[in-house]
Parts: C-alpha cells; structure tokens; sequence
C-alpha cells in the first residue's frame, strides 16, 4: 500500500482532524466537510459506499439532499487535500470506486494506522523477550494522541468510533503499564494509576495493576485497602464481586506469595521518568581537613540507613559565619550523592540574610516541586497542601536534601520530608534545639579549622613552597585570621595574587588592619575578621570597593551584571570589571553563570561600609537606580506574557539604569522565574526608601507572572507594599490599580470580602480620575469576584457596566472580553437566547485579536447556551472545541470546568457513559491541581446521582 495516495498528505485524527500538505495546515471547511472526512479517514483504505457514508455522517435522520451534498463535500475536499491537480486528472487520493467512495493513505500518513502499527511491533518485542523495547514503543505510541478522536466532530460513525478507539488506548495504557510493572518501575506508577482509576472505575485490570505497583513499592496495607476500595465500589455502584483476577492478587499479597515479586533483572532496566534533580553547588577543590566531621556524617549516615521509620535529620551546629558549614555540607554531599540515586535538593534558606527575610517554607517546597517538574497549575494554594504533594513526590525515593543556613526549626519542618529513605543535612547559626528534640535530629558541631588545617589550606592556596618559607608569617596569618575558613580564603586570595609579597609583608598589613564587624562580634576577638576584610578591600582599586560596598544594599540573594551596572551607575564592561576583581579576591561568588553573589557575612560588611562611606543621596540613587532596572525589564516582560493588558505609563530609564533585553514570551518567564525572589524583595525594598512609584509600578508589573504561577501568597505581599506606596505618594492612579491587584490576590485566596473591600475602593478611584477603562476593567473584576459565591444577577450588572465602559472608551479586547461575561451571566440567569448573541459577538472580536484564552473561554460560554436551549449536540460540539484550545494554553482548571459542563450535556442527551466520562476526567483534573474542591463536591454528586439502585439479596 505505499504507493496508495498522496505522499505529501499526512492526517491526524487522535484529537483535532487536521491535514497537512507538507509542511502547511490546509483548512477543511465547515464542520460537515470535516465530518465526512473523518468518516472516511476512520474507514481508510476500504471502500465505503455512498448510503454508508450518508448513513455513517447523519444517522437514521439524513437530509433530503444528502447525495448532493456528499458529493459536494467530497469535491471541495479533493481541492483542498490535491491542490496541484489539474481538474479533469483522476484524483489519486479520495477514490470512487465500483463499490463505492475510498480514501487511499499510508499507513505511515495517518496517525492512527501509525499507533495500531506501533502496537503491533510492540507486541512482537514482547514476544521476543525485549521488554524494555515493547515498553518504549507503547510509550511514543501514546505519545501521539491529543485528545479524543476527531475531537469537536459528531455522527452516528464518529460517535461509536471515538468510543471504541479510546477504550483501545487505554488497553494499551494498561499494557505499557503492565511492562512498566515487569521492568520494576513500581515508584513512579502509583499515581498515574491512582488518577487511571478514577478516569476508568470499572477496569478491573488498572485496579490489579494499582494493587501491584502498590505492593511492590513495599505498601502491602495500602494495596489491600485498594482492593476493598475496588470491591465496595463494584458492590454499590453494580452490586457484583470483583472478578477472579482481583481476587486471586487479593489473595497472592494476604499471603505474600513470591510471585508477586519483581523480577530479578527489572533492576538491570529500571528507568525512571520523573526527573532526577541534581541540585548540589560546585564541591570546593581545596577543601581540606574536616576529617572528624566527616567521618560523624558517614557514621550518622549509616546508622540512619539501618531501619529507622523516619528520614534522618543531621543539623550542622555551632560556629560563627564563615567557619565553613555549607562547604563542608556540600563536599560531604558529593561524596555520597551516589546513595541517593532519586536525587539531590539544595537551597539556601536565606536565614541570617542581613538585607532581607529568610525564606519562606512555601517558596523552598515551590522550588523543590519545580525540580522534580510538577506542572505549575497542580500546585496547591495552601502550604500544607504543597507540603503534601512534595512528601507524596518523595515518597519511596532515595534523595539527599541539604538546607542551607536555615532560620529556625520552624522553617526547617515543611522541608522535612516522610520517607525514611532520604536524608536531611541542616546548616544553620541556630542550634535548631527544636529539631533535635521534636524531630531527632543529629547535632554536629563545625568548629574553626585546626592550626594545621589552616597551614593546609594556605599551602593549597599559595603552594607548599611558600608556605614553608615563612611559618612564623604563616603562622601570625592564621592567628589573625582566627583560623576561620572564610578570613583565610580571603588572605589567600590577595597573596596568590601577588606572589611576588613576602608574608611577612601581608601579615603586617592585615596586623595593622582595624576595626570590627559588630553585627557578628563573638567572645573570642580572634574571630573578628572585619580587619580581614577591609585589608583584602583596600588592595582593590576605587571603583571596585565602590561596587563592593553598593552591593550590600541589593536586598536579593543574587544579582546580574546589567542589575549591578545599574545598582552602581557604571558601564556594564566597568561593571563585569569590578565583579571579576571582586570574584578573584574571594569578595564574591558566581552560584550560576552570571548570577554573582556574596557571603551574608561579607554582605553584611558591604552594607555596613555602605552606611558608613556612601551619604545618603548616593545611597539612595543607587537603591533607586537598581529598583528602576527592575522596572524597566518587568515592564516589557509582562507586555510580551500579556499583550491585551491595559499598562499605566512609565517614564524612560534613569540614567545609568541598563534594562535587560527581552523579546519573547518564553524569556520573560524565565526572567521572572529567575529574579522572581529578587523582584519580591526589591518592591519591599523601594517601599522601605520612599521610592513609591517605582515600587507600585514594579509591583504591578510582576502582578501576571506571579498570578498565573500560582503565588499568590508573594502576590499580596508586593500588592500591599504597592497600596502603602501609592497611598504615600498620593497617587491615585496607583491606589487604585494596587487596590485592584491587593483584590485579585484576596479573590484567589477566597478572601472575598477583603477582595470587595479592595475592588471598591478602587472603582471610587477610577471614578474620581474619569478613567473609564479603568473603572470597566474594575467591574469586570467584580463579576468575576462574585461568580464562586453564585451572585450571578450583581455580576451580571457589573458585566454589563463593564461593556458600556469599554464600549465608550474603544477598547476592543475589553469590549470582547465582557461581551462574554454578559453572554455568561445571562445564560446563569435563564435569558439563554441573548447569551448565545452576546458570546458569538464575543467570539468574532477574539478571532480578530487571535485571543486564544479568550476564544477557549467564549466556546465554553456557547456550550452552556446550546446546553440550556436543549441543543445538545451543538453544545457537545462547542465543549470540545473549548477543551481545545484550553489545552492548548495549559489550563488545567478551565478543562475541568468545562468536561463537568460536557458530561451534563452528554446525561441530557442520554448517553450515560459519556456522561461519567467527562465527569470522571473532570474529577481526575481537580484531583491532580487540589483545588476548588466545591467542584469536585459538585462532580461527585453528578456521579452518585447515576448510580443505579441495585436490589440485594437477603
């Protein structure tokens, strides 16, 4: 056959029909055109006669004209699929035939004959042994589905087929499942099994497998439970036993029988596909001593790895900053990451940061979920339910987590996480008593380096050579450095520089050195390495020291080099200068490429010479300069993630301020992931200074990134610190849309009366500044706001209002955006026939703007409107559309919303298994992103509302 057909046509059929010439999307004409195509497609290479067609494209109720219009659709699609083909020439692609119409394609032309083959030769590797193959075939097989079959189509045909070939999918599911399961890939099934079982309840083979995976995971109580949640399940929902495979795994784990283990050589093959984070910073190549250390960790290591019930928690105590606890976390890390094959975790919990707050738990565990890849839309609001899904994450996993300078014990607990697998190192100048006593953690105390690890270090440093040439200059270095790690990597630093100084000359530049650091005086004033380090900065030129002590006023825990440039007001070359001298002299480190930051020990040196030499005015133009670089990058960025968003006016930047340049989508959100810390701090920072227009501008111009990621929480904190500003300055354009910003943060909390509170107030100022858009966009936010609590007449009005705003004013995007609210609410109301006009007004006005959110949203609307008005195929129709375009934009909340709505016009048609299924998929989403669990209340009542009432025997 692979000379049938058109070569350069290619069709896609598991999910949205699509064709494609080459490397071009022909568009296939109305929805009927579309119909017969699928039909023939799904009936490929068999001839299909003309009543077949008719019958399989309108069922028992065809038009009159049907033949003609067959016909008629079959010659516009020999247009569009043959273009090049003369008119009178046969067509060589869709054939009629003596027994009727044939659609002649490739099996490696159309995906479905590409899945059916691929299935095939994943069956025959099984057959041949090679599992491992078998497994990888089936799962680029699956790989080619988008959604159900012919997705947005509908006929008698198309109907039975989509059935038929989604439950074909899922028996491949299970087979890969099954293969996954023989390969002793147990850890990583459990959940999708979990979520396999809600789509599809009455699969016993998925419920067997779930149990499996289960007890191979060593959660023998958990795979039991599962069978009696089968087993009730079956008896109230049909009234049945579960059947003899469930009962014969049931009763295989009761008795622990050794066929349910798995096999020997899976661990040969084992392939873990959730990412494996490696997450440790560079080891230090001259790190030396810290034997005893060392060899505690191993034992402390050791003994945990010998049954205990929980994690083990080592907490690295005692010790001034600088004395080296995260280099020796770190390079003890390294040398046994090995151990812990499911990964490696580090942050720095910014604990005794002296320019900002520590850390919160909640952005540590959102940084641990980002590493192991977790979808940003199936994060949970709450930090306990974060803290759930990342225990669940590392569950069964063998990972190794290092919290660095951690605050309190307090910070530390969410961390922590259930599996006795993993172990925890904690550094911090806190004892963590609490940890000790609460949790169990082990102490281990870091004390300052011994005289002849100090000798060591100078040696690896400067070379034995030198060293051994002076030892009472060597000597003297080490008692003035107070035998801290972090002093004598700074002395080292100058003297490798200049290798020509005696050290005798270094020992008595450093000796005459004074003062103290007082922030972090000890007892022992052999400690005080201020005199260490104002002896290291005075070796380096103005402008460096200059830039040293300017970047102890950044309140992030790292800086780029534009935002240093603009920090201080220099060229970027004169900036990448003073950094480099900066790093060379060990003033600064470089944790990622182009990411350079300081020792909070040296960080709170720098601010304190800030204070001291720097006056106020150049103090603040620099802490002004560096807020402005903020701005003046998140501002474009968010008009690249948010084109159709009203901006207020910012002024070009200040001098000496070097804005980053972004120009895609894609890089503004990795430059807001990147600085997302930074910006939240700065906003704080321009707030404490006075800078209030820049910080309510900053703030609202990191508003969209951090709402559409789901961090609400840093939300309202940049929101409100935006509000005091703006209130300050008396700007009441910032009021209000801070205001607004304060509401969106509180509506997605479910704060909603703090959230009208807000929205208010800002409409009162939109008011008195006479700007319309403003007050529409505010009323548009109160009919979203009122919506969860099922106040849909006051949204209503507020929607409307909104739409005469837009209206007046010539905003075309809002003008779209509320003709849908209007059309929405209406149809929440009962007037579904204005609905219907309102959002197909809507939806040419997002065609013109090539609004994709806002085309999914207004195809949901149509669906509700055609469900009301008893059109039920139309609406089914629109859903799947909607569902479409959701999915292409990532949003996980409105699918859910709108299968609930699909499964309802599915019941009213009468079709009671399409119906559970929408429902369950929509469980199944709300299930994986923990949230609105009134929905998922909703669902569940759908689903027990179908039960059937069985009548049981006495």
């Amino acid at each position: 056959m692979g000379d049938q057909g058109d070569p350069a046509v290619r069709f896609e059929v598991l999910g949205t029909l699509r064709a494609w010439l080459g490397d071009t999307e022909p568009a296939l004409g109305p929805v009927q055109q579309r119909a017969v195509l699928a039909v023939l497609l799904l009936h490929a290479n068999r001839p299909m006669s003309r009543e077949q067609l008719i019958d399989a494209v309108w069922g028992a109720s065809p038009p009159a004209y049907a033949v003609n219009l067959v016909q008629k659709h079959v010659s516009a699609l020999r247009r569009v699929l043959e273009p090049d083909r003369s008119p009178r020439a046969p067509s060589r692609l869709l054939l009629w035939t003596d027994t009727g119409y044939l659609l002649a394609v490739p099996a490696a032309r159309l995906d479905l004959l590409v899945f059916e083959s691929e299935v095939e030769r994943a069956r025959v590797a099984r057959a041949e042994g090679n599992l491992p193959l078998a497994a990888e075939i089936l799962r680029g097989a699956l790989e080619l589905w988008r959604g159900p079959v012919c997705a947005g189509l509908a006929g008698p045909l198309l109907d039975t087929e989509r059935e038929r070939i989604g439950e074909r999918r899922v028996d491949v599911i299970e087979d890969r499942i099954d293969l996954d399961l023989a390969l002793g890939r147990d850890l990583e099934l459990v959940n999708e099994l979990r979520l396999l079982v809600v789509r599809h309840p009455w699969r016993e083979r998925l419920r067997v497998l779930l149990m499996l995976a289960l007890y191979r995971s060593g959660r023998q109580v958990e795979a039991l439970a599962a069978f009696h949640e089968a087993r009730r399940h079956l008896i109230d929902e049909l009234g049945i036993e579960p059947g003899p495979q469930l009962r014969r795994v049931h009763e295989q784990i009761l008795a622990a029988d050794p066929h349910l283990a798995v096999p020997a050589q899976a661990a040969a093959v084992h392939a873990p596909r959730l990412p494996t984070p490696a997450q440790l910073p560079y080891g230090m190549p001259d790190f030396i001593g810290r034997d005893a250390e060392l060899r505690r960790l191993d034992a402390l290591c050791a003994a945990g790895a010998g049954g205990s019930s929980r994690p083990v928690v080592i907490s690295a105590l005692g010790g001034m900053a600088g004395v080296g606890k995260t280099a020796l976390a770190v390079n003890w890390a390294h040398r046994v990451r090995h151990r812990f094959p499911d990964g490696q975790l580090y942050v720095n919990l910014r604990g005794f940061d002296p320019t900002g707050p520590a850390m919160k738990p909640a952005e540590a565990i959102r940084g641990f979920l980002d590493a192991f890849a977790v979808p940003p839309q199936q994060i949970p609001i709450s930090l306990e339910a974060q803290a759930a899904l990342y225990r669940s994450l590392l569950a069964d996993q063998r990972v190794l987590l290092i919290l660095d300078n951690a605050e309190s014990a307090e910070q530390v607990r969410p961390l922590l996480p259930g599996s006795p697998e993993c172990l925890v190192l904690v550094t911090s100048r806190d004892q963590l008593s609490g940890l000790v006593a609460g949790e169990g953690a082990q102490p281990l105390v870091v004390d300052m380096l011994s005289p002849e690890e100090s000798r060591e270090l100078l040696a690896r440093r400067l070379g034995e050579e030198r060293v051994r040439a002076e030892p009472e200059a060597v000597d003297e270095i080490i008692d003035l450095c107070g035998r801290l790690p972090l002093a004598l990597a700074v002395v080292a630093a100058r003297a490798a520089t200049h290798p020509d100084f005696a050290l005798s000359v270094l020992a008595g530049e450093l000796r005459v050195a004074s003062g103290r650091l007082d922030a972090f005086h000890v007892a022992d004033r052999s400690t005080d390495i201020r005199s260490v380090f104002s002896w290291s900065l005075q070796r380096l030129d103005r402008s460096t020291q200059r830039m040293f002590r300017l970047l102890g006023l950044h309140p992030g825990p790292a800086i780029t080099l534009y935002a240093a440039a603009s920090l201080a007001g220099v060229r970027p070359a004169d900036a990448r200068a003073a950094l480099g001298e900066l790093s060379r002299a060990n003033l600064l480190t470089e944790p990622a490429a182009g990411r350079y930051a300081l020792h909070d020990l040296l960080k709170a040196y720098a601010a304190e010479l800030a204070y001291e030499v720097e006056g106020d005015a150049p103090r603040r133009a620099a802490i002004f300069r560096s807020c402005d670089h903020y701005l003046q990058t998140a501002y474009p960025a968010d008009r690249l993630i948010n084109p159709f968003r009203d901006a207020p006016e910012v002024g070009p930047p200040r001098p000496g301020v070097f804005p980053l340049d972004v120009t895609t989508p894609e890089e503004a959100m990795a430059w807001f992931t990147a600085e997302h810390a930074v910006l939240v701090a700065v906003v704080q920072q321009a707030t404490a200074h006075e800078l209030d227009v820049c910080g309510w501008q900053l703030a609202w111009a990191v508003a969209t990134y951090l709402d559409r990621r789901g961090f609400w929480h840093d939300l309202e904190v940049v929101q409100d610190a935006a509000l005091f500003s703006a209130e300050r300055a008396g700007d009441r354009l910032g009021e209000a849309l801070s205001h607004r910003g304060v509401a969106r943060a509180h509506s997605r909390l479910a704060r909603y009366d703090d959230a009208d509170l807000h929205l208010r107030s800002a409409l009162r100022l939109f008011e008195e500044l006479g700007d319309e858009a403003g007050q529409a966009y505010t009323h548009r936010s109160l009919a979203a706001m009122l919506e969860p609590q099922s106040r849909d007449v006051e949204a209503l009005g507020h929607a409307q209002r909104a739409l005469e705003l837009y209206r007046a004013v010539g905003h075309v995007a809002g003008a779209a955006d509320c003709l849908n609210a209007v059309g929405w609410f209406h149809i929440r109301v009962g007037d579904h026939e204005q609905g219907l006009t309102c959002c197909q007004e809507a939806l040419a006005l997002y065609e013109k703007l090539d609004d994709v959110g806002g085309r999914a949203q207004t195809w949901d609307s149509l669906g509700l409107a055609h469900h009301r008005l008893g059109d039920q195929r139309q609406a089914i129709g629109c859903y799947e559309q909607a569902l479409q375009l959701f999915r292409e934009t990532g949003d996980r909340y409105n699918q859910a919303a709108t299968l609930t709505r699909l499964g309802d016009a599915h019941e009213a048609m009468g079709d009671a298994a399409a119906a559970d299924r929408a429902w369950r998929d929509a469980l199944a989403i709300f299930t994986e992103i923990q949230m609105r669990h009134a929905e998922a209340r909703e669902i569940h009542a759908r689903l027990n509302r179908r039960r059937p009432r069985v009548r049981r025997a006495k």
